[in-house]
Protein backbone atom coordinates (compact mmCIF):
# COMPACT_ATOMS: atom_id res chain seq x y z
CA UNK A 1 0.00 0.00 0.00
CA UNK A 2 1.46 3.38 -1.03
CA UNK A 3 2.16 5.93 1.66
CA UNK A 4 0.35 9.23 1.29
CA UNK A 5 1.57 12.59 2.59
CA UNK A 6 -0.49 15.27 4.26
CA UNK A 7 -3.25 16.89 2.23
CA UNK A 8 -1.99 20.12 0.66
CA UNK A 9 -4.10 23.25 1.02
CA UNK A 10 -5.53 24.18 -2.35
CA UNK A 11 -4.18 27.31 -4.06
CA UNK A 12 -7.07 29.08 -5.77
CA UNK A 13 -6.39 32.30 -7.65
CA UNK A 14 -8.76 35.11 -8.45
CA UNK A 15 -8.64 36.62 -11.92
CA UNK A 16 -6.79 39.69 -10.68
CA UNK A 17 -4.23 37.61 -8.78
CA UNK A 18 -3.52 35.40 -11.78
CA UNK A 19 -3.16 38.42 -14.04
CA UNK A 20 -0.72 40.08 -11.61
CA UNK A 21 1.36 36.93 -11.19
CA UNK A 22 1.62 36.46 -14.96
CA UNK A 23 2.60 40.11 -15.32
CA UNK A 24 5.41 39.66 -12.80
CA UNK A 25 6.64 36.63 -14.72
CA UNK A 26 6.59 38.42 -18.10
CA UNK A 27 8.04 41.79 -17.13
CA UNK A 28 11.69 42.06 -18.15
CA UNK A 29 12.44 44.53 -15.34
CA UNK A 30 10.85 42.48 -12.57
CA UNK A 31 13.13 41.24 -9.81
CA UNK A 32 14.11 37.67 -10.68
CA UNK A 33 13.23 36.45 -7.19
CA UNK A 34 9.70 37.83 -7.54
CA UNK A 35 9.32 36.24 -11.00
CA UNK A 36 10.39 32.84 -9.59
CA UNK A 37 7.94 33.06 -6.69
CA UNK A 38 5.16 33.94 -9.12
CA UNK A 39 5.95 30.87 -11.25
CA UNK A 40 5.84 28.67 -8.11
CA UNK A 41 2.40 29.96 -7.10
CA UNK A 42 1.04 29.62 -10.65
CA UNK A 43 2.28 26.03 -10.75
CA UNK A 44 0.70 25.33 -7.36
CA UNK A 45 -2.64 26.67 -8.63
CA UNK A 46 -2.80 23.82 -11.16
CA UNK A 47 -3.26 21.33 -8.31
CA UNK A 48 0.25 19.89 -8.61
CA UNK A 49 2.01 18.59 -5.52
CA UNK A 50 5.00 20.35 -4.00
CA UNK A 51 7.33 17.72 -5.48
CA UNK A 52 5.87 18.17 -8.96
CA UNK A 53 6.13 21.97 -8.69
CA UNK A 54 9.74 21.71 -7.48
CA UNK A 55 10.64 19.59 -10.51
CA UNK A 56 8.69 21.80 -12.91
CA UNK A 57 10.21 25.09 -11.71
CA UNK A 58 13.66 23.58 -10.91
CA UNK A 59 13.78 24.63 -7.25
CA UNK A 60 14.08 22.77 -3.96
CA UNK A 61 11.10 21.25 -2.17
CA UNK A 62 11.44 23.53 0.90
CA UNK A 63 11.34 26.57 -1.42
CA UNK A 64 8.00 25.46 -2.84
CA UNK A 65 6.60 24.81 0.66
CA UNK A 66 7.73 28.24 1.83
CA UNK A 67 6.12 30.27 -0.97
CA UNK A 68 2.95 28.19 -1.09
CA UNK A 69 2.36 28.87 2.60
CA UNK A 70 3.40 32.53 2.32
CA UNK A 71 0.92 33.06 -0.50
CA UNK A 72 -1.91 31.30 1.31
CA UNK A 73 -1.19 33.41 4.38
CA UNK A 74 -0.75 36.87 2.84
CA UNK A 75 -1.70 36.41 -0.83
CA UNK A 76 0.27 38.63 -3.24
CA UNK A 77 1.80 40.68 -0.43
CA UNK A 78 3.41 37.52 0.90
CA UNK A 79 5.60 37.21 -2.21
CA UNK A 80 7.30 40.56 -1.63
CA UNK A 81 10.45 40.63 0.49
CA UNK A 82 9.88 41.74 4.05
CA UNK A 83 11.69 44.85 5.24
CA UNK A 84 15.21 44.04 6.36
CA UNK A 85 16.33 44.95 9.86
CA UNK A 86 18.60 47.94 10.26
CA UNK A 87 18.55 51.69 10.31
CA UNK A 88 15.63 53.09 8.29
CA UNK A 89 16.31 55.47 5.44
CA UNK A 90 16.63 59.05 6.62
CA UNK A 91 16.51 60.69 3.16
CA UNK A 92 13.05 60.88 1.68
CA UNK A 93 12.15 60.56 -1.97
CA UNK A 94 11.00 64.17 -1.92
CA UNK A 95 14.49 65.32 -0.90
CA UNK A 96 16.09 63.26 -3.66
CA UNK A 97 13.63 64.69 -6.19
CA UNK A 98 14.33 68.24 -5.02
CA UNK A 99 18.11 67.78 -5.45
CA UNK A 100 17.61 66.47 -8.98
CA UNK A 101 15.17 69.25 -9.91
CA UNK A 102 17.43 71.98 -8.49
CA UNK A 103 20.44 70.54 -10.32
CA UNK A 104 18.63 70.47 -13.66
CA UNK A 105 16.55 73.64 -13.46
CA UNK A 106 18.50 76.18 -11.41
CA UNK A 107 21.96 77.57 -10.73
CA UNK A 108 23.48 78.62 -7.41
CA UNK A 109 23.83 82.25 -6.46
CA UNK A 110 27.05 83.85 -7.74
CA UNK A 111 28.03 80.71 -9.69
CA UNK A 112 27.37 79.16 -13.09
CA UNK A 113 26.89 75.56 -11.96
CA UNK A 114 26.36 73.45 -8.88
CA UNK A 115 29.13 71.85 -6.84
CA UNK A 116 28.56 69.19 -4.21
CA UNK A 117 29.26 71.64 -1.40
CA UNK A 118 26.90 74.29 -2.81
CA UNK A 119 24.13 71.75 -3.34
CA UNK A 120 24.70 70.36 0.16
CA UNK A 121 24.31 73.85 1.61
CA UNK A 122 21.20 74.43 -0.49
CA UNK A 123 19.51 71.11 0.29
CA UNK A 124 20.61 70.54 3.87
CA UNK A 125 22.11 67.15 2.95
CA UNK A 126 25.74 66.13 3.21
CA UNK A 127 28.08 66.56 0.25
CA UNK A 128 28.60 62.79 0.04
CA UNK A 129 24.84 62.25 -0.12
CA UNK A 130 24.54 64.79 -2.92
CA UNK A 131 27.34 62.97 -4.74
CA UNK A 132 25.52 59.63 -4.44
CA UNK A 133 22.28 61.16 -5.76
CA UNK A 134 24.08 62.70 -8.73
CA UNK A 135 25.83 59.41 -9.46
CA UNK A 136 22.54 57.49 -9.32
CA UNK A 137 20.93 59.86 -11.85
CA UNK A 138 24.02 60.32 -14.03
CA UNK A 139 24.36 64.04 -13.28
CA UNK A 140 27.77 65.73 -13.68
CA UNK A 141 27.35 69.50 -13.25
CA UNK A 142 31.12 70.08 -13.43
CA UNK A 143 31.27 68.85 -17.04
CA UNK A 144 30.18 70.61 -20.20
CA UNK A 145 30.49 70.03 -23.93
CA UNK A 146 30.38 72.51 -26.78
CA UNK A 147 28.59 72.31 -30.10
CA UNK A 148 28.19 74.39 -33.24
CA UNK A 149 25.31 73.50 -35.58
CA UNK A 150 25.97 73.79 -39.29
CA UNK A 151 24.00 76.42 -41.18
CA UNK A 152 24.82 74.90 -44.56
CA UNK A 153 21.62 74.57 -46.64
CA UNK A 154 23.21 71.56 -48.41
CA UNK A 155 24.35 69.89 -45.20
CA UNK A 156 22.62 66.56 -45.84
CA UNK A 157 23.77 66.31 -49.45
CA UNK A 158 27.39 67.05 -48.56
CA UNK A 159 27.42 64.56 -45.70
CA UNK A 160 25.99 61.85 -47.97
CA UNK A 161 28.62 62.68 -50.59
CA UNK A 162 31.60 62.51 -48.21
CA UNK A 163 30.42 59.49 -46.22
CA UNK A 164 29.73 57.75 -49.53
CA UNK A 165 33.36 58.32 -50.53
CA UNK A 166 34.52 56.84 -47.23
CA UNK A 167 32.33 53.74 -47.40
CA UNK A 168 32.24 53.10 -51.13
CA UNK A 169 35.13 54.86 -52.90
CA UNK A 170 35.02 55.01 -56.72
CA UNK A 171 37.03 52.50 -58.72
CA UNK A 172 40.34 53.60 -60.25
CA UNK A 173 40.44 56.56 -57.88
CA UNK A 174 42.08 57.67 -54.65
CA UNK A 175 40.16 59.53 -51.94
CA UNK A 176 42.29 62.04 -50.02
CA UNK A 177 41.25 63.85 -46.86
CA UNK A 178 43.08 67.18 -47.09
CA UNK A 179 43.60 70.05 -44.67
CA UNK A 180 46.23 72.34 -43.16
CA UNK A 181 47.28 72.57 -39.56
CA UNK A 182 48.22 76.21 -39.63
CA UNK A 183 50.12 78.41 -37.19
CA UNK A 184 51.91 75.54 -35.46
CA UNK A 185 54.09 77.32 -32.91
CA UNK A 186 57.67 76.51 -32.01
CA UNK A 187 57.47 76.97 -28.24
CA UNK A 188 60.37 76.76 -25.82
CA UNK A 189 59.65 76.52 -22.10
CA UNK A 190 61.43 79.12 -20.00
CA UNK A 191 62.82 76.40 -17.70
CA UNK A 192 63.64 72.72 -18.21
CA UNK A 193 60.93 70.30 -17.14
CA UNK A 194 61.16 68.41 -13.86
CA UNK A 195 61.14 64.69 -14.75
CA UNK A 196 58.49 62.28 -13.58
CA UNK A 197 59.15 60.42 -10.31
CA UNK A 198 57.19 57.72 -8.45
CA UNK A 199 54.05 59.43 -7.22
CA UNK A 200 54.95 62.74 -8.89
CA UNK A 201 53.98 63.61 -12.52
CA UNK A 202 56.25 65.46 -14.91
CA UNK A 203 56.11 69.20 -14.21
CA UNK A 204 56.55 72.04 -16.69
CA UNK A 205 56.54 75.81 -16.38
CA UNK A 206 53.45 77.56 -17.67
CA UNK A 207 55.42 80.28 -19.50
CA UNK A 208 57.31 79.87 -22.75
CA UNK A 209 59.07 81.75 -25.54
CA UNK A 210 57.70 81.78 -29.10
CA UNK A 211 60.22 81.09 -31.86
CA UNK A 212 57.95 81.34 -34.91
CA UNK A 213 55.26 79.31 -36.66
CA UNK A 214 54.86 76.92 -39.55
CA UNK A 215 51.98 75.14 -41.28
CA UNK A 216 51.55 71.43 -41.93
CA UNK A 217 49.71 70.47 -45.15
CA UNK A 218 48.47 66.87 -45.18
CA UNK A 219 46.51 64.62 -47.54
CA UNK A 220 45.53 61.32 -45.93
CA UNK A 221 44.51 58.39 -48.08
CA UNK A 222 41.30 57.23 -46.39
CA UNK A 223 41.75 53.70 -47.73
CA UNK A 224 45.13 52.89 -46.18
CA UNK A 225 46.06 55.86 -43.95
CA UNK A 226 49.17 56.86 -45.91
CA UNK A 227 49.89 60.59 -45.90
CA UNK A 228 51.24 63.05 -48.43
CA UNK A 229 52.53 66.09 -46.56
CA UNK A 230 54.28 69.39 -47.01
CA UNK A 231 55.45 72.09 -44.63
CA UNK A 232 55.25 75.78 -45.51
CA UNK A 233 55.98 78.87 -43.48
CA UNK A 234 52.90 80.62 -44.86
CA UNK A 235 49.34 79.53 -45.43
CA UNK A 236 47.99 81.05 -48.64
CA UNK A 237 46.48 79.95 -51.92
CA UNK A 238 50.01 79.85 -53.38
CA UNK A 239 51.10 77.23 -50.85
CA UNK A 240 47.88 75.23 -51.28
CA UNK A 241 48.37 75.12 -55.05
CA UNK A 242 51.94 73.90 -54.53
CA UNK A 243 50.56 71.16 -52.30
CA UNK A 244 48.05 70.13 -54.98
CA UNK A 245 50.93 69.94 -57.43
CA UNK A 246 52.79 67.62 -55.05
CA UNK A 247 49.70 65.41 -54.80
CA UNK A 248 49.48 65.38 -58.61
CA UNK A 249 53.08 64.17 -58.87
CA UNK A 250 52.68 61.56 -56.12
CA UNK A 251 49.41 59.91 -57.18
CA UNK A 252 49.75 57.63 -60.24
CA UNK A 253 48.50 59.25 -63.44
CA UNK A 254 45.88 56.56 -64.10
CA UNK A 255 43.94 57.33 -60.91
CA UNK A 256 41.30 59.98 -60.39
CA UNK A 257 41.78 62.12 -57.27
CA UNK A 258 38.89 62.98 -54.97
CA UNK A 259 39.88 65.70 -52.49
CA UNK A 260 37.83 66.23 -49.31
CA UNK A 261 38.52 69.61 -47.71
CA UNK A 262 36.84 72.40 -45.78
CA UNK A 263 35.58 75.78 -46.96
CA UNK A 264 38.70 77.81 -46.17
CA UNK A 265 39.10 80.69 -48.64
CA UNK A 266 42.44 79.45 -50.01
CA UNK A 267 40.76 76.24 -51.19
CA UNK A 268 38.41 78.25 -53.44
CA UNK A 269 40.83 80.95 -54.59
CA UNK A 270 40.65 81.81 -58.34
CA UNK A 271 44.22 80.62 -58.88
CA UNK A 272 43.33 77.27 -57.33
CA UNK A 273 40.19 77.05 -59.46
CA UNK A 274 42.25 77.74 -62.57
CA UNK A 275 44.71 74.98 -61.64
CA UNK A 276 41.87 72.52 -60.99
CA UNK A 277 40.32 73.32 -64.36
CA UNK A 278 43.63 72.38 -66.00
CA UNK A 279 43.74 69.09 -64.05
CA UNK A 280 40.32 67.48 -64.57
CA UNK A 281 41.21 64.28 -62.70
CA UNK A 282 40.95 66.29 -59.46
CA UNK A 283 37.45 66.56 -57.99
CA UNK A 284 36.84 68.67 -54.89
CA UNK A 285 34.34 67.70 -52.17
CA UNK A 286 33.73 70.44 -49.60
CA UNK A 287 32.55 69.65 -46.08
CA UNK A 288 29.47 71.46 -44.74
CA UNK A 289 30.14 74.69 -42.85
CA UNK A 290 31.22 74.21 -39.22
CA UNK A 291 31.63 70.48 -39.85
CA UNK A 292 35.35 69.83 -39.88
CA UNK A 293 34.65 66.73 -37.74
CA UNK A 294 33.66 64.87 -40.91
CA UNK A 295 37.14 65.33 -42.42
CA UNK A 296 39.20 62.31 -41.34
CA UNK A 297 42.53 64.11 -41.57
CA UNK A 298 41.49 65.98 -38.42
CA UNK A 299 42.16 62.75 -36.52
CA UNK A 300 45.71 62.81 -37.85
CA UNK A 301 46.17 66.39 -36.64
CA UNK A 302 44.74 65.43 -33.24
CA UNK A 303 47.36 62.67 -32.94
CA UNK A 304 50.13 65.09 -33.98
CA UNK A 305 49.00 67.49 -31.27
CA UNK A 306 48.69 64.84 -28.57
CA UNK A 307 51.84 62.87 -29.39
CA UNK A 308 54.20 65.70 -30.37
CA UNK A 309 53.07 69.25 -29.74
CA UNK A 310 51.45 69.28 -26.29
CA UNK A 311 54.74 68.62 -24.48
CA UNK A 312 57.09 69.87 -27.17
CA UNK A 313 60.06 72.13 -26.49
CA UNK A 314 61.33 73.57 -29.78
CA UNK A 315 64.02 76.26 -29.81
CA UNK A 316 63.54 77.02 -33.52
CA UNK A 317 61.06 76.59 -36.35
CA UNK A 318 63.54 74.30 -38.11
CA UNK A 319 63.54 71.92 -35.12
CA UNK A 320 59.73 71.93 -35.09
CA UNK A 321 59.55 71.19 -38.81
CA UNK A 322 62.04 68.34 -38.49
CA UNK A 323 59.91 66.74 -35.77
CA UNK A 324 56.75 67.18 -37.83
CA UNK A 325 58.36 65.47 -40.80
Amino acid sequence: MSRRGPVLPEVTLSGEEREQLERWVRRRKSAQDLALRSRIVLACSTGASNTEVAQRVSVSLPTVRKWRSRFLESRLDGLVDEPRPGRPAVIGIDQVEQVVVDTLESTPRHATHWSRSKMAENSGLSASTVGRIWKAFGLKPHLEEGFKPSNDPLFTEKVYDIVGLYLNPPESAVVLSVDEKSQVQALARSQPAFPMMPGVPERRTHDYVRHGTTSLFAAMNVADGTVISSIHRRHRAVEFKKFLQKIDKTVPDDLAVHVICDNYATHKHPSVQTWLAAHPRFQMHFTPTYSSWINQVERLFAEVTRELLQRADHRSVQALENDLR
